[in-house]
């Protein structure tokens, strides 16, 4: 079963993420911090991946270290569910269109992390969340899952909606990506032989 629990805990944080890559996007989100719930509500049901995240942080300083955090456990449960990554697709992408947003993600679960950022959220806030944070999530999402991770906002005028258009993106490169290779059965998807 390509499952994973994951349990971080710090003298900022105390997260516990676990994942089934093979659900059906089924999730139960709660970080304190509503609107990042949201998004991961949406990272979970456009990847059908089922998800479940609880996190407690020091949210009277501020939601950075939760969002964060949350970041590292997901991409640490994503790289473990993976394992080695043996009969997957390993590539995705997506456009994703929401009313004025339009952003396109591309993957490669390549176990080299990289992220590409172009993505500009006109507002500093959406609601009390600090936009800046978006960035930070991919970022540990894509170092702790080991994931080349290209994020680029090609219209937009409305920070949620661009927001949002970029974790439905992800969530359906995600998808794509690790779905099994019914043409290549259980072999590793690269000429060396690992990834």
């Amino acid at each position: 079963m390509r499952s994973a629990t994951i349990s971080r805990k710090t003298a900022e944080t105390d997260i516990r993420v676990e994942i089934d890559l093979d659900g059906s996007g089924i999730y139960d989100n709660q970080t304190g911090v509503g609107f990042f719930d949201h998004m991961l509500d949406q990272l979970a049901r456009h990847s059908l991946i089922d998800m479940t995240v609880r996190a407690t942080g020091d949210l009277h300083i501020d939601d950075h270290h939760t969002v964060e955090d949350t970041g590292i456990a997901l991409g640490q449960a994503l790289a473990q569910a993976l394992g080695d990554k043996r009969g997957i697709r390993r590539y995705g992408s997506c456009h994703l269109p929401m009313d004025d947003a339009l952003v396109r993600a591309a993957l490669d679960l390549s176990g080299r992390p990289y992220l590409v950022w172009n993505v500009a959220l006109p507002t500093a806030k959406i609601g009390n969340f600090d936009t800046e944070l978006v960035r930070e999530f991919f970022q540990a999402l894509a170092t702790h899952g080991g994931i080349t991770l290209h994020v680029d906002q090609l219209h937009g005028l409305n920070s949620h909606h661009i927001a949002e258009a970029a974790f439905k993106a992800v969530a359906q490169a995600l998808r794509a990506a690790v779905e099994p290779d019914p043409r290549k059965g259980d072999a590793i998807p690269s000429t060396k032989g690992a990834l």
